[in-house]
Protein backbone atom coordinates (compact mmCIF):
# COMPACT_ATOMS: atom_id res chain seq x y z
CA UNK A 1 0.00 0.00 0.00
CA UNK A 2 1.31 3.45 -1.23
CA UNK A 3 2.38 5.60 2.14
CA UNK A 4 0.81 8.88 2.47
CA UNK A 5 4.25 10.74 1.63
CA UNK A 6 4.10 8.41 -2.32
CA UNK A 7 0.74 9.23 -2.57
CA UNK A 8 1.85 13.09 -2.24
CA UNK A 9 4.48 12.92 -4.57
CA UNK A 10 2.45 11.50 -7.52
CA UNK A 11 -0.74 14.30 -6.92
CA UNK A 12 2.12 17.26 -7.15
CA UNK A 13 2.08 18.75 -10.57
CA UNK A 14 4.79 17.89 -12.79
CA UNK A 15 6.38 21.31 -14.32
CA UNK A 16 7.99 21.09 -17.46
CA UNK A 17 11.50 23.10 -18.59
CA UNK A 18 9.19 24.83 -20.81
CA UNK A 19 6.80 25.61 -17.50
CA UNK A 20 9.51 27.15 -16.04
CA UNK A 21 11.14 29.04 -18.87
CA UNK A 22 7.70 31.06 -18.73
CA UNK A 23 7.48 31.05 -15.21
CA UNK A 24 11.10 32.70 -14.82
CA UNK A 25 10.48 35.33 -17.75
CA UNK A 26 6.87 36.29 -16.37
CA UNK A 27 8.48 36.78 -12.63
CA UNK A 28 11.59 38.81 -14.21
CA UNK A 29 9.53 40.86 -16.32
CA UNK A 30 10.34 39.28 -19.92
CA UNK A 31 7.57 38.59 -20.62
CA UNK A 32 5.41 41.18 -20.84
CA UNK A 33 7.17 44.76 -19.26
CA UNK A 34 5.48 46.28 -16.23
CA UNK A 35 5.20 49.16 -14.43
CA UNK A 36 6.95 49.69 -11.62
CA UNK A 37 8.95 52.29 -9.55
CA UNK A 38 12.94 50.94 -9.49
CA UNK A 39 12.34 50.50 -5.58
CA UNK A 40 9.65 48.37 -6.32
CA UNK A 41 11.31 46.41 -9.05
CA UNK A 42 14.07 45.25 -7.31
CA UNK A 43 12.24 43.88 -4.43
CA UNK A 44 9.82 41.74 -7.14
CA UNK A 45 13.07 40.51 -9.07
CA UNK A 46 15.17 39.58 -6.67
CA UNK A 47 17.49 42.44 -6.22
CA UNK A 48 19.64 43.26 -9.23
CA UNK A 49 23.15 41.92 -9.62
CA UNK A 50 25.35 44.98 -10.30
CA UNK A 51 28.93 44.29 -10.26
CA UNK A 52 29.20 46.45 -13.23
CA UNK A 53 26.62 49.51 -12.51
CA UNK A 54 25.01 50.20 -15.77
CA UNK A 55 24.01 46.50 -16.01
CA UNK A 56 21.12 47.35 -13.65
CA UNK A 57 19.95 50.40 -15.67
CA UNK A 58 19.53 47.75 -18.93
CA UNK A 59 18.21 45.22 -16.49
CA UNK A 60 15.39 47.49 -15.55
CA UNK A 61 15.08 48.50 -18.85
CA UNK A 62 14.73 45.42 -20.09
CA UNK A 63 11.86 44.82 -17.78
CA UNK A 64 9.71 47.96 -16.71
CA UNK A 65 7.54 49.78 -18.91
CA UNK A 66 8.41 53.40 -19.86
CA UNK A 67 12.18 53.42 -17.35
CA UNK A 68 14.17 55.97 -17.76
CA UNK A 69 18.22 56.09 -16.63
CA UNK A 70 17.17 59.07 -14.72
CA UNK A 71 14.47 57.24 -12.63
CA UNK A 72 17.31 54.19 -11.20
CA UNK A 73 19.92 57.38 -10.79
CA UNK A 74 17.45 59.31 -8.87
CA UNK A 75 16.44 55.90 -6.84
CA UNK A 76 19.98 55.62 -5.89
CA UNK A 77 20.63 58.92 -5.08
CA UNK A 78 17.84 59.15 -2.68
CA UNK A 79 18.62 56.10 -0.98
CA UNK A 80 15.33 54.27 -2.21
CA UNK A 81 17.13 51.44 -3.89
CA UNK A 82 20.84 50.78 -2.61
CA UNK A 83 24.00 49.43 -3.48
CA UNK A 84 25.79 47.02 -1.30
CA UNK A 85 26.81 43.88 -0.66
CA UNK A 86 23.94 41.02 -0.12
CA UNK A 87 23.66 37.33 -1.06
CA UNK A 88 26.46 35.47 -1.77
CA UNK A 89 29.10 38.65 -1.10
CA UNK A 90 28.36 39.82 -4.41
CA UNK A 91 27.21 43.62 -5.60
CA UNK A 92 23.12 44.13 -5.34
CA UNK A 93 20.41 46.56 -5.78
CA UNK A 94 17.66 45.86 -3.22
CA UNK A 95 15.63 48.42 -1.91
CA UNK A 96 15.78 50.31 1.30
CA UNK A 97 13.28 48.54 2.80
CA UNK A 98 14.81 44.95 2.13
CA UNK A 99 18.78 46.14 3.13
CA UNK A 100 18.23 45.29 6.36
CA UNK A 101 15.84 41.98 6.91
CA UNK A 102 18.21 40.50 3.71
CA UNK A 103 21.75 41.21 5.31
CA UNK A 104 20.44 39.86 8.68
CA UNK A 105 19.44 36.67 7.34
CA UNK A 106 23.11 36.30 5.20
CA UNK A 107 25.46 38.22 7.69
CA UNK A 108 27.04 35.07 9.47
CA UNK A 109 26.39 32.68 6.75
CA UNK A 110 28.36 35.22 4.62
CA UNK A 111 31.00 35.62 7.21
CA UNK A 112 32.00 31.83 7.17
CA UNK A 113 31.97 31.28 3.47
CA UNK A 114 34.44 34.07 3.57
CA UNK A 115 36.63 32.96 6.29
CA UNK A 116 36.74 29.65 4.19
CA UNK A 117 38.28 31.02 0.93
CA UNK A 118 40.87 32.98 3.40
CA UNK A 119 42.01 30.81 5.53
CA UNK A 120 45.36 33.03 5.74
CA UNK A 121 43.51 35.69 7.98
CA UNK A 122 42.14 34.96 11.35
CA UNK A 123 38.83 36.56 12.35
CA UNK A 124 40.42 38.68 14.60
CA UNK A 125 42.39 40.71 11.76
CA UNK A 126 39.36 40.84 9.97
CA UNK A 127 37.58 42.43 12.62
CA UNK A 128 40.36 44.97 13.61
CA UNK A 129 40.39 46.13 10.09
CA UNK A 130 36.27 46.95 10.22
CA UNK A 131 36.72 48.94 13.29
CA UNK A 132 39.53 50.94 11.14
CA UNK A 133 36.96 51.01 8.22
CA UNK A 134 34.23 52.14 10.73
CA UNK A 135 35.85 54.55 12.58
CA UNK A 136 37.06 56.43 8.67
CA UNK A 137 33.77 56.06 7.52
CA UNK A 138 32.31 57.62 10.92
CA UNK A 139 33.72 60.93 8.95
CA UNK A 140 31.60 60.84 5.92
CA UNK A 141 32.08 58.70 2.25
CA UNK A 142 35.58 57.65 1.82
CA UNK A 143 37.10 56.36 -1.63
CA UNK A 144 37.94 52.64 -1.67
CA UNK A 145 41.61 53.65 -2.24
CA UNK A 146 41.12 56.21 1.03
CA UNK A 147 40.11 53.37 3.15
CA UNK A 148 42.90 50.39 1.96
CA UNK A 149 45.25 53.47 2.87
CA UNK A 150 43.65 53.26 6.33
CA UNK A 151 44.35 49.45 6.62
CA UNK A 152 47.99 49.73 5.57
CA UNK A 153 49.01 52.76 7.29
CA UNK A 154 48.04 50.59 10.73
CA UNK A 155 50.32 47.82 9.26
CA UNK A 156 47.22 45.53 7.85
CA UNK A 157 47.07 43.67 4.66
CA UNK A 158 45.60 45.57 2.05
CA UNK A 159 43.56 42.19 1.03
CA UNK A 160 41.35 42.24 4.36
CA UNK A 161 39.75 45.35 3.11
CA UNK A 162 37.11 43.64 1.18
CA UNK A 163 35.97 41.38 3.66
CA UNK A 164 35.24 44.22 6.23
CA UNK A 165 32.18 44.43 4.41
CA UNK A 166 30.82 41.86 6.29
CA UNK A 167 31.40 43.07 9.87
CA UNK A 168 30.66 46.10 9.21
CA UNK A 169 27.20 47.15 6.87
CA UNK A 170 28.61 49.57 3.80
CA UNK A 171 26.53 50.60 1.15
CA UNK A 172 27.95 52.41 -2.19
CA UNK A 173 27.19 56.03 -1.98
CA UNK A 174 26.10 57.84 -5.37
CA UNK A 175 26.81 59.25 -7.78
CA UNK A 176 29.61 56.70 -7.46
CA UNK A 177 27.75 53.09 -9.22
CA UNK A 178 25.37 55.15 -11.29
CA UNK A 179 25.05 55.07 -15.10
CA UNK A 180 27.01 58.31 -15.51
CA UNK A 181 29.97 57.20 -13.11
CA UNK A 182 29.62 53.29 -13.15
CA UNK A 183 32.62 52.43 -10.76
CA UNK A 184 30.90 51.98 -7.05
CA UNK A 185 34.20 52.79 -5.59
CA UNK A 186 32.56 55.53 -2.58
CA UNK A 187 31.60 53.58 0.62
CA UNK A 188 29.43 55.05 3.78
CA UNK A 189 27.83 53.43 6.67
CA UNK A 190 24.49 51.88 6.03
CA UNK A 191 23.95 53.62 9.74
CA UNK A 192 24.32 57.12 8.10
CA UNK A 193 22.97 56.44 5.07
CA UNK A 194 19.79 54.19 5.90
CA UNK A 195 19.32 54.23 9.63
CA UNK A 196 19.00 51.42 11.71
CA UNK A 197 21.84 48.68 11.60
CA UNK A 198 23.30 45.81 13.53
CA UNK A 199 26.36 46.72 16.23
CA UNK A 200 29.36 46.10 14.90
CA UNK A 201 30.44 42.03 15.43
CA UNK A 202 26.67 41.57 16.57
CA UNK A 203 24.60 39.37 14.82
CA UNK A 204 20.48 40.84 14.95
CA UNK A 205 18.38 38.34 17.16
CA UNK A 206 17.45 35.12 16.21
CA UNK A 207 13.97 35.92 15.29
CA UNK A 208 14.86 39.32 13.49
CA UNK A 209 17.23 36.41 11.29
CA UNK A 210 14.01 34.32 10.72
CA UNK A 211 12.28 36.90 9.48
CA UNK A 212 14.98 37.78 6.80
CA UNK A 213 15.54 34.48 6.27
CA UNK A 214 11.44 34.19 4.74
CA UNK A 215 12.18 37.21 3.14
CA UNK A 216 14.91 35.59 1.47
CA UNK A 217 12.57 33.05 0.48
CA UNK A 218 10.08 35.38 -0.68
CA UNK A 219 12.05 37.27 -2.58
CA UNK A 220 14.14 34.47 -4.82
CA UNK A 221 10.54 32.66 -5.22
CA UNK A 222 8.39 36.07 -6.38
CA UNK A 223 11.84 36.36 -8.89
CA UNK A 224 12.57 33.32 -9.56
CA UNK A 225 10.61 30.32 -8.68
CA UNK A 226 9.32 28.03 -8.37
CA UNK A 227 12.09 26.27 -7.06
CA UNK A 228 13.79 23.97 -5.12
CA UNK A 229 15.72 24.65 -1.72
CA UNK A 230 19.25 23.99 -2.63
CA UNK A 231 18.62 26.79 -5.82
CA UNK A 232 17.42 29.06 -2.95
CA UNK A 233 20.81 28.67 -0.96
CA UNK A 234 22.95 29.10 -3.50
CA UNK A 235 21.47 32.43 -5.02
CA UNK A 236 21.54 33.48 -1.21
CA UNK A 237 24.58 31.91 -0.03
CA UNK A 238 22.90 30.58 2.87
CA UNK A 239 22.85 26.59 3.69
CA UNK A 240 19.70 24.05 2.05
CA UNK A 241 18.80 23.17 5.81
CA UNK A 242 18.75 27.19 6.59
CA UNK A 243 16.29 27.69 3.51
CA UNK A 244 14.34 24.21 4.47
CA UNK A 245 13.45 25.15 7.92
CA UNK A 246 12.24 28.64 6.40
CA UNK A 247 9.94 26.74 3.81
CA UNK A 248 8.41 25.30 6.53
CA UNK A 249 7.11 28.83 8.31
CA UNK A 250 5.63 29.73 4.90
CA UNK A 251 2.59 28.72 3.32
CA UNK A 252 3.82 27.96 -0.11
CA UNK A 253 2.71 25.36 -2.74
CA UNK A 254 4.92 22.53 -3.95
CA UNK A 255 5.40 21.21 -7.61
CA UNK A 256 7.62 18.40 -9.17
CA UNK A 257 10.45 19.08 -11.36
CA UNK A 258 10.78 16.71 -14.45
CA UNK A 259 13.47 15.51 -12.95
CA UNK A 260 11.76 14.05 -9.65
CA UNK A 261 12.85 17.56 -7.29
CA UNK A 262 10.45 19.02 -5.18
CA UNK A 263 9.71 22.94 -6.07
CA UNK A 264 8.32 25.24 -3.62
CA UNK A 265 6.36 28.37 -5.18
CA UNK A 266 4.35 31.76 -3.61
CA UNK A 267 0.65 30.94 -3.51
CA UNK A 268 -0.36 33.43 -6.34
CA UNK A 269 2.84 33.66 -8.53
CA UNK A 270 2.47 33.53 -11.86
CA UNK A 271 2.70 30.20 -13.94
CA UNK A 272 1.93 31.21 -17.37
CA UNK A 273 0.80 28.92 -20.51
CA UNK A 274 4.25 27.29 -21.81
CA UNK A 275 3.42 27.95 -25.02
CA UNK A 276 2.60 31.54 -24.96
CA UNK A 277 5.41 33.58 -27.53
CA UNK A 278 8.26 34.84 -25.61
CA UNK A 279 9.62 38.57 -27.09
CA UNK A 280 12.97 39.52 -28.20
CA UNK A 281 14.83 40.92 -24.70
CA UNK A 282 18.49 42.12 -23.94
CA UNK A 283 19.99 41.09 -21.21
CA UNK A 284 23.55 43.05 -19.35
CA UNK A 285 26.61 41.30 -18.05
CA UNK A 286 25.86 39.09 -14.62
CA UNK A 287 22.18 39.21 -15.38
CA UNK A 288 20.70 36.75 -12.46
CA UNK A 289 18.02 35.31 -15.06
CA UNK A 290 21.42 33.70 -16.86
CA UNK A 291 22.89 32.84 -13.36
CA UNK A 292 22.69 29.69 -10.92
CA UNK A 293 20.06 27.13 -10.40
CA UNK A 294 16.60 28.68 -12.02
CA UNK A 295 18.63 29.30 -14.98
CA UNK A 296 19.46 25.88 -15.28
CA UNK A 297 16.28 24.03 -14.56
CA UNK A 298 14.59 26.94 -17.07
CA UNK A 299 16.88 25.93 -19.84
CA UNK A 300 17.72 29.99 -20.18
CA UNK A 301 21.33 29.35 -21.53
CA UNK A 302 20.87 26.24 -24.23
CA UNK A 303 24.34 24.06 -23.65
CA UNK A 304 25.59 24.92 -26.87
CA UNK A 305 25.89 28.43 -25.75
CA UNK A 306 27.59 28.24 -22.22
CA UNK A 307 31.03 28.99 -23.22
CA UNK A 308 30.25 31.67 -25.25
CA UNK A 309 28.16 33.56 -22.05
CA UNK A 310 30.74 32.51 -19.50
CA UNK A 311 33.86 32.12 -21.25
CA UNK A 312 36.78 31.12 -19.40
CA UNK A 313 39.19 34.20 -20.34
CA UNK A 314 36.10 37.01 -18.81
CA UNK A 315 34.96 37.78 -15.38
CA UNK A 316 31.58 37.99 -15.76
CA UNK A 317 29.01 36.73 -18.59
CA UNK A 318 28.66 38.70 -21.81
CA UNK A 319 25.79 40.30 -22.32
CA UNK A 320 22.70 38.57 -24.29
CA UNK A 321 19.91 38.32 -26.27
CA UNK A 322 17.00 36.33 -25.23
CA UNK A 323 15.20 34.86 -28.59
CA UNK A 324 12.08 32.82 -27.13
CA UNK A 325 12.76 32.98 -24.11
CA UNK A 326 16.71 31.61 -24.36
CA UNK A 327 20.22 32.76 -25.29
CA UNK A 328 20.60 33.19 -28.78
CA UNK A 329 23.54 35.65 -29.27
CA UNK A 330 25.71 38.51 -27.73
CA UNK A 331 25.51 42.11 -28.01
CA UNK A 332 27.84 45.22 -27.71
CA UNK A 333 27.88 48.71 -28.27
CA UNK A 334 29.71 50.39 -30.63
CA UNK A 335 29.90 53.74 -31.69
CA UNK A 336 26.43 54.01 -30.68
CA UNK A 337 25.00 51.39 -32.27
CA UNK A 338 23.75 47.85 -30.64
CA UNK A 339 25.66 45.09 -32.54
CA UNK A 340 24.38 41.72 -32.17
CA UNK A 341 26.55 38.73 -32.71
CA UNK A 342 24.24 35.39 -33.15
CA UNK A 343 25.26 32.16 -32.06
CA UNK A 344 22.99 30.49 -34.90
CA UNK A 345 21.08 31.64 -37.66
CA UNK A 346 17.95 33.55 -37.40
CA UNK A 347 14.58 32.91 -39.20
CA UNK A 348 13.40 36.14 -40.71
CA UNK A 349 11.14 36.91 -38.40
CA UNK A 350 13.80 36.79 -35.38
CA UNK A 351 16.38 38.23 -36.81
CA UNK A 352 13.54 41.14 -37.54
CA UNK A 353 12.47 41.87 -33.89
CA UNK A 354 16.17 41.49 -32.78
CA UNK A 355 17.01 44.52 -35.03
CA UNK A 356 14.08 46.13 -33.92
CA UNK A 357 14.88 45.43 -30.00
CA UNK A 358 18.28 47.21 -30.78
CA UNK A 359 17.38 49.90 -32.23
CA UNK A 360 15.61 50.39 -29.06
CA UNK A 361 18.66 49.43 -27.11
CA UNK A 362 20.82 51.84 -28.56
CA UNK A 363 18.14 54.98 -28.22
CA UNK A 364 17.85 54.25 -24.67
CA UNK A 365 21.76 53.70 -24.29
CA UNK A 366 22.50 57.10 -26.08
CA UNK A 367 20.07 59.03 -24.82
Amino acid sequence: MATHRETALVAERVLTREALNRALLARQGLLERVRLTPERAVERFGGLQTQYAPSGYVGLWSRLDGFARDDLTAALTSGRVVQAWAMRCTIHMVSRADHAPLTAAVRLPRRGYWMRLHKGHDEERFVEASALVRARLADGPATQAALVATLTDAGLDRALFPGTQLWTDMVRVPPAGTWERPRAHVYGLATDHLGAAAPAGSPEPADVVAAGEELLVRRYLRGFGPASAPDVARWAGVTVGTVRAAVERLDLRRFRAEDGAELVDLPRAPLPDPGVPAPVRFLSTFDAALLLGHASRAGVVPAGCRDRVFHRSIPQSVPTVLVDGRVAGSWRVTEGRVVVTPFAELTTRQAREVGDEAERLAAFWTG
